[in-house]
C-alpha cells in the first residue's frame, strides 16, 4: 500500500503512521533500526528496493530524504508511506523537500525516528566530503556510503580515509567479506608458512579490491600487489605466494573461485558477485563501530599506497 501526502509536514507523516499502526496497517514494533537514505531521484527506487531487501533480515523503519528542485524555490514538502507488499518487512518513508528546508534535512527526520533503535544512514551514492559531520550523519550511529558507485571511486576511498570516524563504513568492504574467510581458511591450513607477497587482479576503480589489499597487507605484513583490468568483474583473482608455493584463488566468471593449493586438488566454491542488497544487509548486520574496518582504512591503505 502506498500512501500520498502532498504539501505536508514531519509531525503530519508522523500523525499518519501512527494512525496506520492503530489500525492494524503497520506495525513498529519489533523493528532493530532506523534506517535514512539520502539519494538523488535517479537512484531513489534501486535504493529503496535494496532496502526492502535488506529488511526482511533486519526489520526497520526507512526513511528516505530525496531533495526535489532548487534551493530558491518555496519550502515545501511531498511525501509518501508504502507499508505491507511494497515495503519488504519495514515501513518506507519517502520525503520529497524543496527550497530552503533541503538545508535542514535533519529536522525533518527527526520526528519520524523509531525510539531506543541505533540509527543507520546511507548514501548509495554522491556521499558528503565528511559523512560524520553530515547534518545526518551526525545524529547516525552508523554511517554507509558506497565508494564502488563513485566517479572517482579510488581517490574517494582515501578522502574517506583520511576522515574516518567510529561508525563510519563502506559496502566496498561487506562485498569483500566472503573472500576474507575464503583466504584465512585457506591459510589455516598446513603447511603454515608465511605469505612472502599478495597479488590481487580485478575491475578497475572498484575499490573492494583496495579494501582487500589493504587488509591482507595489514595482516600478513607483506607486499601486496594490485593488477586493475578495465574488462574484469569485480576481484578475479588472488594469490598468496609462499615458499611451498602459491594459493590462488581463481574467479574469471564473477560466480565461482577455484582455489589451488600445492599438493591438493582444485576445490571450486560458489562465489557470485554480491548484489547491492545484499552487501546493504551484510552491513547492518553489525551497529557497532567496526573497527577492523578503521584499521584497514587508515593503516592499510597507506601501506599500499607507500608500496
Amino acid at each position: 500500500m502506498i500512501i500520498h501526502l502532498p504539501e505536508t509536514t514531519a509531525n503530519d507523516v508522523g500523525k499518519r503512521l501512527v494512525k496506520l499502526r492503530d489500525e492494524g496497517g503497520a506495525v513498529t514494533l519489533g523493528r532493530v533500526l532506523t534506517l535514512i537514505i539520502r539519494v538523488n531521484e535517479d537512484g531513489l527506487e534501486e535504493a529503496v528496493q535494496a532496502a526492502n531487501d535488506a529488511s526482511r533480515e533486519h526489520p526497520c523503519r526507512v526513511i528516505v530524504v530525496s531533495p526535489v528542485g532548487a534551493r530558491n524555490h518555496k519550502a515545501s514538502l511531498d511525501a509518501e508511506i508504502r507499508v505491507g507488499g511494497d515495503a519488504g518487512a519495514s515501513e518506507v518513508i519517502l520525503l520529497r523537500p524543496t527550497g530552503p528546508i533541503i538545508d535542514h534535512v535533519d529536522t525533518l527526520v527527526t520526528p519520524l525516528l523509531l525510539p531506543d533503535v541505533p540509527i543507520v544512514v546511507w548514501w548509495p551514492s554522491e556521499s558528503p566530503e565528511r559523512p560524520a559531520e553530515d547534518l545526518l550523519g551526525k545524529i547516525a550511529h552508523r554511517r554507509v556510503t558506497d565508494s564502488t558507485k563513485e566517479t572517482a571511486s579510488e581517490k574517494m576511498l582515501r578522502r574517506l580515509a583520511e576522515q574516518h570516524e567510529p561508525g563510519d563504513t563502506d559496502l566496498a568492504w561487506a562485498r569483500v567479506t566472503l573472500w576474507r574467510a575464503l583466504i584465512a581458511a585457506a591459510l589455516d591450513q598446513p603447511p603454515y608458512e608465511d605469505v612472502t607477497e599478495v597479488v590481487i587482479e580485478g575491475e578497475s576503480g572498484h575499490t573492494s579490491i583496495d579494501l582487500l589489499a589493504a587488509w591482507l597487507g595489514l595482516r600478513l605484513k607483506c607486499a601486496v600487489t594490485i593488477r586493475r583490468h578495465r574488462d574484469a568483474d569485480a576481484i578475479t583473482r588472488v594469490e598468496l605466494h609462499r615458499a611451498s608455493g602459491p594459493i590462488v584463488l581463481d574467479r574469471p566468471d564473477g560466480r565461482v573461485v577455484t582455489i589451488s593449493q600445492p599438493d591438493q586438488p582444485d576445490r571450486h566454491v560458489a562465489l557470485p558477485i554480491r548484489l547491492l542488497n545484499e552487501a546493504l544487509a551484510e552491513e547492518l548486520r553489525r551497529l557497532d563501530p567496526d573497527e577492523t574496518f578503521g584499521e584497514v582504512l587508515t593503516q592499510g591503505l597507506a601501506r599500499i599506497d607507500a608500496a
